[in-house]
């Protein structure tokens, strides 16, 4: 089953996102667990949950992304700013358990200056403090573009603070990989998709890969700027992203489009078009 869905607005609740991913032929989808800035977050309505899961089971929903605010930086010089991200990733997997078994995303963090190896020791030093409590939600690190001070703009940094996790907790972190952060990070999936995977594996394991952001980029590789595109319309291109879609080593991740678009209607578009590939290539199988 192809499962892939897009990046909605929260502000209505879970069932009203199950509605809108089912209206465009979605089988899951993202949002953002408060407002990606950062502040309080809106109280989780049980019949709210309820609602949703029915909805879920009727649309065949079965899995979605939750996704951190951009503002949490665990690995910056301030204390203060480090105590915000670390309260804010807790706050958010304890509310995770209002719908066991889903993923959390984040967005690892910027060492502001201070090196990498500072960065990733703090990010991991953060994620072995909130993975404590008792919780059934995969937590993911990002792929990041590596603009600025971003860590995660490798998949070697990516692997060195999940080996700073205690062993014990390392079962509840994954991978999201972004094709827009990857390409412009480096990594030429248009023209090595199957090398850049290789390189996940040595460095990461694919066994940590539980999600995919498909996005095209504004940029060429390795411009390290990240700007999303909508699919096709950017460097990297359709043809190598529905490559990504239907890469046998994928089969069975969500995706998620975090493609720019005002509309609902462009990412059924971008849906419709990469499940009608979908199709062709599977009835172009010879039996």
């Amino acid at each position: 089953m192809f499962t892939i869905g897009c990046h909605l607005s929260s502000s209505k609740g879970y069932a009203a996102m199950a509605k809108q991913a089912a209206s465009i032929d979605a089988n899951t989808f993202q949002f953002f667990t408060r407002n990606p800035r950062g502040g309080k977050a809106k109280a989780i309505d049980p019949a709210d949950v309820a609602a949703f899961q029915q909805l879920a089971a009727e649309s065949g929903i079965v899995t979605f992304l939750a996704h951190a605010p951009y503002t949490l930086n665990p690995a910056s010089d301030k204390q203060q700013t480090c105590n915000f991200a670390r309260e804010v990733l807790a706050d958010d997997l304890q509310r995770m358990e209002a719908t066991p078994g889903q993923m959390y995303n984040m967005h690892p963090g910027s060492h502001v200056g201070q090196g990498a190896e500072v960065g990733i020791a703090k990010i991991a030093a953060t994620l072995n403090e909130v993975l404590q409590a008792p919780h059934t939600t995969t937590l993911l690190l990002e792929t990041m573009a590596g603009k600025g001070s971003e860590v995660g703009r490798s998949f070697e940094e990516l692997a060195e603070i999940i080996a700073r996790i205690d062993s014990g907790l390392r079962q509840q972190v994954g991978v999201c990989l972004d094709t827009c952060h990857v390409w412009d990070a480096g990594y030429d999936i248009a023209s090595d998709l199957d090398g850049v995977l290789r390189q996940f594996d040595q460095a990461i394991g694919m066994d940590r890969l539980r999600a995919i952001h498909l996005n095209d980029s504004m940029n060429p590789c390795g411009a390290h700027k990240d700007r999303h595109a909508a699919i096709g319309a950017g460097h990297i291109g359709f043809d190598a992203l529905h490559a990504v879609a239907r890469h046998p080593q994928l089969a069975g991740l969500p995706f998620f489009l975090e493609t720019p678009h005002d509309t609902l209607a462009g990412y059924a578009e971008e849906i419709a078009r990469l499940r009608a590939q979908k199709m062709c290539q599977l009835r172009t199988v010879p039996n």
